[in-house]
């Protein structure tokens, strides 16, 4: 099939205001008679249309990339991304809706010839990438597979909603061979999940580039700069609107970079990229053992009874509140009843504070405290046999990992060395994912 570039509907383009978006629409919502029939022809059609914003090397103002954005059809009730994709959720069919998005995006870049040299990074939602594709869309996926570079997109704002599922999704999306980038980070809340998730990519939100300088900017900027200097991460800095901004973004260590500084949503234009941004694969530790054996085989082991690895463990853990971020807290507990009452009523301030608390048993509880999730183990569960600790900030990371050698004797591994505790973590953080998640795209 011959490369062209698709035609902009002059309709649509017409919509589009000076910020990038649709202008506001006498639309059939905005009067009340909009449908979920509505909704079902456009689905039935795939009456969606994409459009794309250059993604720019910040040292030379070239464009190395491209990021797909969609829209639905002008003068429908439809037409913004937001409607669209809140009718989408109403209807229950986000997941469907996402997949259909995510074809149609594929079919334009192939349409145009995107070269398979120039990223394309695709927006996506965490619960659409642990569902199968539609049939009817696999063979599109096939040839994206082969045709392009996709770069899959995960806001860090579902981090709240559902911890386990953009974590699935993230392992997923590695397994199936594609780049993760990790996008709109600019919250306090999320940084201490940016070494356990360590994306290929980090996108700073825009208001980390547009707003003034604040303790809690600072905070995510040190934070993104520390997990790029760690893992090789490629840092880009969204919302870029005038030479101000690009100041900022480039004094934030940010080297790629969009907004409409360098370009509004548009199809694909005719000459493309001559050369693509390098992105990195940052490498991910194998999951080669539970924690405890992960953490001796890179530590020294030590004996103790339990009553001192008790003393040890809360020593980790009262470190929570005291970190300047909200950290993570993952702990083993063997079996539910060891999570008493007491234990419970010692989390719960611990979890109020943190980004994700996580608990592992035989017999836990789903949600066996107030922000706290329980991840059941198997009798089977090696891990059933340990005494684990794990607390992750964004600039700390502790871990305590034992195993009963004797009764009432434990050897342990008491360690703050940050690759051995990120490295023990990845088997609580597996566990957590649904049974039997898989990505596909």
């Amino acid at each position: 099939m011959p490369c062209r570039a698709l035609p902009w509907d002059e309709r649509k383009a017409a919509k589009i205001n000076k910020q990038g978006g649709h202008a506001p629409e006498e639309s059939s919502m905005a009067d009340g008679r909009s449908s979920e029939a509505e909704f079902d022809a456009l689905m039935r059609r795939a009456a969606l249309y994409p459009v794309f914003q250059p993604v720019v090397d910040l040292s030379t103002g070239d464009t190395v990339g491209y990021e797909a954005l969609i829209r639905g059809p002008s003068g429908t009730a439809f037409a913004t991304p937001e409607r669209l994709f809140r009718q989408g959720a109403k209807a229950g069919r986000l997941a469907e809706l996402d997949w259909v998005c995510r074809a149609a995006v594929c079919r334009a870049a192939i349409a145009s010839c995107l070269p398979r040299y120039v990223p394309l990074f695709v927006n996506t939602e965490p619960a659409a990438l642990l569902t199968p594709a539609p049939a009817q869309l696999i063979e599109t996926f096939q040839g994206a597979a082969q045709q392009l570079q996709v770069v899959v997109e995960i806001s860090a704002r579902t981090l709240a909603e559902d911890p386990a599922g953009l974590l699935a999704a993230v392992s997923g999306v590695r397994a199936s061979g594609l780049r993760v980038v990790l996008e709109d980070v600019g919250d306090e809340s999320v940084l201490s999940m940016l070494p356990l998730l360590s994306p290929d990519v980090i996108k700073f939100d825009r208001e980390i580039v547009q707003d003034r300088t604040t303790p809690s900017v600072s905070a995510v900027v040190n934070a993104v700069l520390a997990e790029a200097e760690r893992t090789g991460a490629t840092v880009v800095a969204e919302g870029i609107e005038s030479e101000q901004h690009l100041a900022a973004a480039r004094s934030m260590g940010a080297t790629l970079g969009q907004g409409w500084f360098f370009g509004r949503p548009e199809p694909l234009p005719a000459e493309l990229p001559a050369q693509g941004a390098d992105l990195p694969r940052v490498p991910v530790a194998e999951d080669g053992g539970t924690p405890y054996e992960i953490a001796a085989g890179r530590r020294p082991v030590h004996r103790a009874d339990r009553d001192t690895l008790g003393h040890l463990s809360r020593h980790l853990e009262n470190q929570c509140p005291r970190l300047p971020e909200p950290p993570v807290l993952l702990a083993a507990f063997q079996q539910a009843d060891r999570f008493d009452e007491a234990t419970g009523e010692r989390y719960r301030p611990l979890a109020e504070r943190s980004a994700l608390t996580a608990v592992f048993a035989r017999g836990i509880a789903d949600a066996p405290g107030d922000s706290i999730s329980g991840v059941r183990l198997a009798d089977d569960d090696p891990l059933t046999r340990e005494w684990t600790v794990v607390v992750v900030g964004a600039h700390f990371a502790g871990g305590l990992f034992a195993t009963e050698r004797d009764p009432g004797q434990y050897d342990y591994v008491l360690t703050y060395d940050r690759a051995t505790v990120l490295a023990a973590a990845l088997p609580l953080l597996r566990r957590m994912m649904p049974e039997g998640a898989a990505t596909f795209w």
